[in-house]
């Protein structure tokens, strides 16, 4: 990664988003690292989309595409569990393959960090990372979340269970 982060956008997700959503959440590597292990139809994902209100109060959840200068999207970022009576929230991101190891995870969570404190005015963001996942830790530290716990069989990939690690940033 170079010094400088790529130049991001953030948005909603729009009903062009469908395909791309489509596949990112069928992507059975992804589910590895995340809770997910059951497809979504494009009814499901349709729906979704069509019903969110985006508010994190109403939906206690805000979804937002990542793209790139040009307009592409390069993935998915997720405000998640979100609890407002202690203003925290969950942060997870996937970035589509093509755009991995360039920098737009880092300019993503930059991104989040800033929108976290500022307009959603959140005292912390956390994320469950395996514990063999050392791209995911070294970028979670990079931006200053710590590990404050170990989760001892947390997640399970179908196969076999894995520790995950709570790392938290206080914002």
């Amino acid at each position: 990664m170079t010094d400088q982060l790529p130049l991001i956008h953030l948005r909603a997700i729009e009903p062009e988003d469908l395909d791309v959503l489509y596949n990112i959440e069928n992507d059975t590597e992804v589910w590895n690292v995340s809770t997910t292990n059951v497809p979504y139809s494009r009814y499901i994902l349709y729906d979704y989309i069509a019903n969110t209100k985006n508010d994190i109060y109403a939906d206690r959840q805000v979804r937002m595409m990542i793209e790139d200068e040009n307009h592409d999207v390069a993935g998915i970022v997720d405000i998640i569990n979100f609890d407002p009576k202690n203003m925290r929230a969950e942060v997870g991101i996937v970035i589509k393959q093509k755009y991995r190891n360039k920098g737009y995870a880092m300019a993503t969570l930059t991104r989040i960090k800033a929108y976290a404190a500022n307009i959603l005015h959140l005292h912390q963001l956390y994320a469950y990372v395996n514990k063999d996942n050392n791209k995911s830790l070294n970028l979670f530290e990079r931006s200053g979340f710590v590990q404050s716990n170990e989760l001892k069989d947390w997640l399970f990939d179908g196969k076999e269970y894995h520790d995950a690690l709570l790392m938290q940033l206080f914002l």
